[in-house]
């Protein structure tokens, strides 16, 4: 029997050092060299100075921490304040900048094994590497930008070659892997990441089923251009120059519909979006603006953003950057303010295309062109490279053909149109908006932003307010966007782009505000064609709390930012009750019918309320639309958006989808919304039981760690209020990943928080200090320290030189 320990002990060994279904090597956390306990950090900043000395600095520099370890950079030259600014990604947040770069480039198999290889190759055939590629070459070609990002990668670099593999972030070691050399074409997968998590956006192949299915009529009720209720970026009555150019559809117009199930790959959240607003100095309580921006994005552990101040005799800039990426993304400098939303531009259209010769050749405008065939080796943990050839058109590359994704579409080959594939540096963009100094310098750093299409808000002291809608975006004639294209013909190509200083934009309006919370940039005045995926319920909420606003103080607009109120609620739920049947209700059923009534519309967490009508709006879809758009079907389709639906309900209760066509009995409203009900107060029932109604309880938030398989490392089960159709965005695992105010008087304040903490280390103490307070609606004064002025007692400071 004395062998049994020692067959258990081996048996444990191998199983801590061995990975199953891409799950890490846990054994690696009790190695006395490398474990857990290396990467402990101690809960507060230590109280002594030290000294850093760094090859390539051109001068001395120092960096001043604060309370919660956020970063303040004080350099007399740009190429080391982002030399430094590297260094500091890179110490806090290597092992999360270089996933996301792996992710980008589809290189996860690398790490995490064959599970992942269709993930690859779709991000292969999605081209993020190539349009990386061709950021890097706009960089280099601009002195500024080429300077800032040789920087950036050597300062990340200088901290990779000072690691021992003791030293290397803990999920190196669980995931059995070693840091790579920084490159600049990996700060332009981060770009490109942002644009596909933001403006990949696509509906062109559903959208053409449903236009076969359903006629011309029919899809403009399910999809239309304009909703009933509109507050747009730019507001209703804004007078718009006339266009100085005109898209031209070709004489016969036509779409290809009916081409199959196929689907271009997983989709980003839907509800990737933001809020961000600006108040006139005439609104405010101080007489001064008031700025405030909280993008709304996948949440994890470590956390998307890391906060820092950067200080130079040029710049004094304080906001969130990107680990990967120099400079500041959202944030303030001396004289302005700026803030984010995504525009929902759509700006990828798909187009069919027939070839020859495998994948050599394809046709177009009558004659046989040869592809640019682009050989993809796919390294895989484990086994052999997996090679996988993507043929590149006049359109981009080809994300589907026979070899790949499986049956029904079509003729077998669909190319993409992208405006992420494009040349464009918005590095620079940054750069100079980070060094704004007015108006026309926001403008001036706008001017070269192109992809993901922005919602750039602006406020200044002496200048006020503005709004613009701004990126590359196509010039189309209307519909064109819509759906599957012929690629075979360059008459359906895009005819160039919207001017910038005619996208939608407004600056001072009077109504003494702007506001933007991913709707439409303009009414349907604006004389372009412009087609994308908005947002109505946050802008209208947004909307009528500014207008109701007096004396406006950031306080106020903090409250506003936390805001749980369901627009989409709200809206429905007086029309709806006019077709519940309370006698066909249960004795068990009613309770659940009265709490909706008595409902204020309010998401609180404590809410049972917001759970309940979550269920019922959710049935009710279920109800209305998988019938006739069933998932099993051989067809994608895109079931129709809340505002669609609702308000097509409103102006027509007998609409054709009300009456299930898979059953012999006629439906009506009355019939759906009772059953709707009746089955979500069925299911509270089951969820009251075990006391988690509570829209905090029942939903809640989780923030995952990065890797989605180290649920030790992330933050699960918070207890959170808000969800989609809300100011406060959020849901389970996505919401505002930071909430920033900034008044802009005689002297610059800004507040802000994001769900996580400044180090990558889950050893440390200021990995998720900040999640609790987030949770609780609470924010913190943002420092901007004065080099040659005294700061605060707590501040710990690491001056740098430069080194051998």
């Amino acid at each position: 029997m004395r062998i049994l320990p020692l067959l258990l002990t081996i048996a444990l060994v191998w199983a801590l050092n061995h990975r199953f279904a891409n799950k890490p090597a846990f054994g690696m956390l009790f190695s006395p060299q490398h474990g857990f306990w290396v990467h402990a950090e101690p809960a507060g900043l230590t109280s002594s100075d030290s000294q850093i000395s760094l090859p390539a600095l051109k001068d001395s520099a120092s960096v001043w921490f604060d309370e919660r370890m956020v970063a303040h950079v004080f350099a007399r030259n740009d190429y080391d304040a982002y030399y430094i600014q590297g260094y500091l990604h890179a110490t806090n947040r290597l092992w999360q900048m270089e996933l996301q770069t792996h992710a980008a480039a589809g290189r996860l198999c690398e790490i995490l094994g064959e599970g992942l290889l269709q993930y690859d190759r779709q991000k292969r055939r999605e081209g993020l590497t190539y349009g990386a590629e061709q950021a890097v070459k706009a960089m280099d070609a601009d002195p500024v930008s080429k300077l800032i990002t040789d920087a950036y990668t050597d300062g990340v670099n200088a901290y990779i070659q000072t690691l021992r593999e003791r030293d290397y972030p803990l999920e190196y070691k669980l995931l059995g892997y070693a840091p790579e050399p920084w490159t600049k074409l990996k700060s332009a997968l981060l770009i490109k990441y942002m644009a596909y998590d933001l403006a990949s956006s696509g509906d062109d192949i559903a959208y053409s089923n449903a236009r076969k299915r359903y006629g011309k009529e029919i899809f403009n009720q399910l999809y239309p251009d304009w909703p009933d209720v509109i507050a747009p970026i730019v507001p209703v009555g804004t007078p718009f120059a006339a266009a100085t150019k005109k898209a031209v559809a070709p004489p016969d117009s036509i779409v290809t519909a009916g081409i199959g199930a196929f689907d271009p790959g997983s989709r980003p959240d839907p509800d990737n979006g933001s809020n961000n607003w600006a108040v006139a100095a005439s609104r405010t309580k101080n007489g001064a603006p008031i700025l405030a921006n909280d993008p709304h994005l996948s949440l994890s552990l470590p956390s998307i953003f890391y906060e820092m101040q950067i200080h130079t005799p040029e710049v004094n800039v304080y906001g969130v950057s990107i680990p990967g990426a120099p400079g500041v993304i959202i944030g303030f400098n001396d004289h302005i303010g700026w803030g984010l939303t995504n525009g929902y531009m759509d700006v990828l259209d798909y187009y069919t295309m027939d070839f020859r010769n495998g994948k050599s050749e394809y046709r177009f405008n009558g004659e046989w062109r040869k592809a640019d065939m682009r050989v993809e080796e796919i390294r895989i943990k484990g086994r052999e490279p997996f090679r996988d050839t993507v043929a590149y058109t006049v359109w981009g590359p080809v994300i589907y053909d026979p070899g790949f994704g499986g049956d029904g579409f079509g003729n077998g080959y669909l190319a993409m149109r992208w405006t992420a594939h494009d040349r464009s540096n918005e590095l620079l963009s940054l750069y100079r908006l980070n060094r704004a100094k007015n108006y026309a310098d926001y403008t001036n750093a706008l001017q070269i932003w192109s992809c993901p299409a922005q919602n750039f808000l602006f406020a200044s002291r002496e200048e006020g307010i503005a709004i613009w809608n701004n990126g590359k975006h196509p010039l189309r004639w209307k519909d064109q966007g819509k759906f599957v294209m012929p690629g075979g013909d360059s008459t359906f190509a895009w005819q160039g782009y919207i001017p910038m200083n005619e996208n939608p934009h407004v600056q001072n309006p009077a109504q003494g505000f702007v506001q933007s919370a991913n709707q439409h940039p303009a009414d349907s005045t604006f004389p372009y064609h412009m087609f994308g995926y908005y947002s109505i319920y946050r802008g209208l909420q947004i909307q009528e709390r500014l207008t109701a606003m007096q004396n406006i103080t950031p306080e106020d607009l903090m409250r506003l930012q936390n805001d749980n109120t369901n627009r989409l609620a709200v809206s429905a739920m007086p029309f709806l009750a006019d077709f519940v049947a309370p006698t066909a209700l249960s004795a068990a059923q009613k309770p659940y019918w009265e709490m909706l009534f008595k409902w204020d519309g309010v998401a609180s967490p404590d809410s049972k309320a917001a759970t309940l009508f979550n269920l019922w709006w959710e049935n009710l879809n279920a109800r209305l639309w998988r019938d006739e758009m069933p998932v099993t079907d051989s067809l994608a389709w895109h079931i129709p958006n809340a505002e669609a639906t609702l308000y097509w309900l409103m102006r027509d209760s007998a609409m054709r989808f009300v009456d299930n066509i898979r059953t012999p009995v006629r439906e009506t409203l009355t019939e759906l919304v009772t059953v709707a009900l009746q089955d979500a107060a069925d299911t509270a029932a089951a969820i009251a039981s075990r006391g988690d109604l509570a829209i905090g309880k029942d939903r809640g938030t989780d923030i995952r760690h990065l890797s989605r398989s180290i649920a030790a490392f992330g933050r699960l089960g918070l207890q959170t209020g808000g969800g989609a159709h809300i100011v406060n965005a959020t849901k389970k695992t996505h919401g505002p990943s930071w909430r920033m105010v900034v008044e802009l008087g005689k002297e610059t304040k800004g507040w802000g928080i994001y769900p996580g903490g400044q180090s990558g280390n889950p050893g440390s103490a200021f990995y998720d200090n900040m999640v609790d307070d987030w949770v609780a609606g609470k924010y913190y004064s943002l420092h901007v320290y004065d080099e040659h002025k005294s700061a605060d007692a707590n501040v710990r400071k690491i001056f740098f030189t430069p080194g051998k």
